[in-house]
């Protein structure tokens, strides 16, 4: 299970986000943010933090197991 991933893709299409879209806004590639979605990385607290910014998620499903 690729939790942070789940969310932030579920996320950024109900935000009517393309992958494209969003990692221009978070200042990543998008081969990158891509790979995060799939479970391939782990983002840093800061690329994270601007995520849920941008999208409007709570970090706190971090924290649920």
């Amino acid at each position: 299970m690729n939790k942070i991933g789940d969310v932030l893709k579920s996320a950024r299409e109900k935000a009517g986000l393309t992958q494209l879209e969003l990692s221009g806004m978070v200042g990543v590639s998008r081969a990158y943010y891509a790979d995060v979605e799939r479970g391939r990385y782990t983002p840093s607290l800061k690329v994270l933090s601007r995520l849920a910014d941008i999208l409007g998620i709570d970090l706190n499903f971090l924290k649920q197991k």
